[in-house]
């Protein structure tokens, strides 16, 4: 006894100047270290530099089994839900809650509407009034059943997630000619509060009436701009181009033929309108947060950049053409989209997704004001995590800014990240798998970090063998443990280099990884 003791104070005296002398390594967290990342090697080589814009991306499905719907919008503020806009089913459109803290959909419908069943007809359009959260108005945009478009305000109840569905109120009535073109966008403006309202040319084809080029007594191919809180049923902006000369004083622009899905920046008011084509090219009209309206887009005297029918049109210089077009080769219906701003992924800040119907295809450019540019496919990287994108009806926004895309067969599908795969510990016997985390820790096991790699050891069931006691750090009762094994000790906890002998070797190996561990 009296030998252990002496031999012990000897031992301790020199681990304490060994400790003051040794080099700790930094301890394996199962990531590399924040200070300095080239002190371990996570077994990959680094990613390389992705071109801003260009962050991987992929969709999540969030719900399925809807009634054609067209459009995901959030109430001013309400980051818990959003609400998407059924088209129709059979004779009813719906406004459905999906709750995104959750991940639910309610059975319960926020508003159900008769709608017309005709051909592009329905259900169309939702926004809410930027005062929602004091005064509960919203507005919606439909084709009633005689085939009129319709605008009209509705109230949220005592219920948040139920509407009072007898408190409408019409603010427009427009007769619709044809079952086709009736557009059924609507939004307010981020910067001036009032409500756009976004109509079709009427339909047939070729615009048979010039309804979208007629500004007087004419609401059809137009953008139109109200104020609904000026009057009763609605007031005019003074601002409104027309007002006091000729053409219709809700005329804000002109030269539509079917705005399909339009869409505010919400940090620059800047308006991007998806304009569906004739027989040749589809396009993509943007007017700055700046204008002052009035702008004709064209049709039917242009489509796209080409003329179609200028017969009777004023001079071309006078026309606005769109930022973007493309030809019948890459699709056949575009579906406008909206501008990323939302936190998730910083590198899309500013980036316009929109789609195809037709060809179920995605893409995204950037827009400098002058000039597009950083023109992707997305298609295939948003390729989701279940079901499919076809028949592309609608995109939208969430209060956080992130991007929604509906799929007519009833899918509303969230632009996301791609997950970030890192090492995964799997029960206790060191087994380790490269996953994303939410893969890991949906199936139970620890998620080591983004870009972890299982060949760092993070997952082997002792980490830190000069722990010899495993009470999380390196110590004098570890030492103790060495004297009371030493010598010959194959297999045992003390032999901490596995060299079947704990000896002195095995001491400066605990005086190393002195401290925590």
């Amino acid at each position: 006894m009296f030998a252990r003791t002496i031999f012990t104070t000897s031992l301790v005296g020199l681990c304490i100047i060994g400790a003051g002398m040794a080099t700790k390594p930094n301890a394996h967290t199962g990531q590399d270290p924040v200070l300095d990342p080239t002190l371990s090697h996570t077994g990959q080589d680094p990613a390389p530099q992705r071109a801003m814009g260009s962050a991987a991306l992929t969709t999540t499905r969030l719900v399925t089994g809807l009634a054609r719907p067209v459009q995901v919008v959030a109430a001013p503020n309400d980051f818990d839900r959003i609400f998407i806009v059924e088209q129709r089913s059979g004779s009813t459109g719906r406004i459905r809650i999906y709750n995104l803290d959750t991940d639910t959909l309610n059975s319960t419908a926020f508003l159900s509407l008769t709608v017309s069943t005709s051909s592009e007809q329905g259900l169309l359009g939702l926004a809410f009034h930027p005062n929602y959260a004091q005064n509960g108005y919203f507005y919606v945009n439909y084709t009633a059943s005689n085939g009129d478009t319709v605008i009209k305000r509705y109230s949220v109840s005592s219920d948040p997630d139920v509407a009072d569905s007898g408190s409408g109120y019409t603010i427009m009535t427009i007769d619709q000619p044809y079952t086709n073109h009736n557009g059924g966008w609507l939004g307010f403006g981020p910067t001036d509060g009032y409500l756009y309202i976004g109509t079709g040319d009427g339909g047939s084809g070729g615009d048979p009436g010039n309804r979208a080029q007629d500004i007087t007594n004419q609401k059809l191919g137009k953008m139109l701009r109200i104020d609904v809180d000026g009057g009763s049923p609605y007031a005019i902006p003074a601002s409104n181009p027309f007002v006091g000369i000729t053409g219709d004083d809700e005329i804000w622009a002109y030269g539509l033929r079917n705005p399909w899905r339009c869409g505010f920046d919400s940090e620059t008011g800047d308006l991007w309108m998806g304009d569906v084509g004739q027989n040749q090219y589809e396009e993509i009209t943007f007017q700055p947060g700046s204008s002052t309206g009035g702008e004709n887009y064209g049709w039917r005297c242009y489509e796209g950049d080409h003329a179609y029918s200028t017969s009777g049109c004023d001079p071309q210089s006078t026309m606005t053409f769109p930022v973007w077009e493309y030809s019948h080769s890459s699709g056949c219906s575009i579906t406008g989209g909206d501008i990323y701003r939302g936190a998730a992924i910083p590198s899309l800040h500013g980036t316009y997704f929109f789609g195809d119907y037709c060809y179920n295809k995605i893409w995204s450019f950037r827009y400098d004001g002058s000039a597009v540019y950083d023109y992707q496919d997305r298609t295939s990287e948003l390729a989701p995590d279940a079901g499919s994108i076809g028949s592309i009806s609608g995109f939208g926004t969430d209060a956080a800014g992130e991007i929604y895309i509906c799929d007519l067969g009833g899918e509303v599908f969230k632009i996301i990240a791609q997950p970030t795969d890192g090492a995964c510990c799997v029960g206790t016997s060191g087994t380790c798998i490269t996953i994303p985390e939410s893969n890991c820790n949906a199936g139970g096991g620890t998620w080591l970090g983004p870009n972890t790699a299982c060949a760092d050891g993070g997952c082997e069931p002792n980490n830190c063998p000069q722990d010899v006691d495993g009470d999380g750090t390196v110590g004098v009762s570890d030492l103790l443990s060495l004297i009371d094994d030493w010598g010959p000790c194959s297999g045992c906890a003390s032999d901490t280099n596995g060299d079947g002998v704990v000896d002195v070797t095995d001491v400066l190996d605990v005086v190393g990884a002195w401290g925590p561990c």
